[in-house]
């Protein structure tokens, strides 16, 4: 906790900002640093099945929506 209080303390009086502005700024780049982009599922299915070829999935038929329960009787 010492070295990290005078490492934050070093940085700050380098850069002229407060102590919680440079606490803030090393927290940001930690977070943002190594950051991959969220994936997108439709692209990651597309590519996993791409060795099938271009098809069509038939839409199933599908079954009436059952009606509300009513749990006060």
């Amino acid at each position: 906790m010492k070295t990290s209080k005078i490492f934050c303390n070093n940085k700050q009086k380098k850069n002229g900002r407060s102590l919680e502005a440079e606490i803030k700024e090393i927290l940001r780049i930690a977070l943002t640093e190594n950051q991959q982009p969220p994936t997108n599922i439709v692209t990651m299915l597309e590519k996993r099945f791409a060795h099938l070829g271009e098809f069509e999935i038939p839409e199933s038929q599908r079954e009436a929506i059952r009606p509300v329960p009513n749990f006060e009787s």
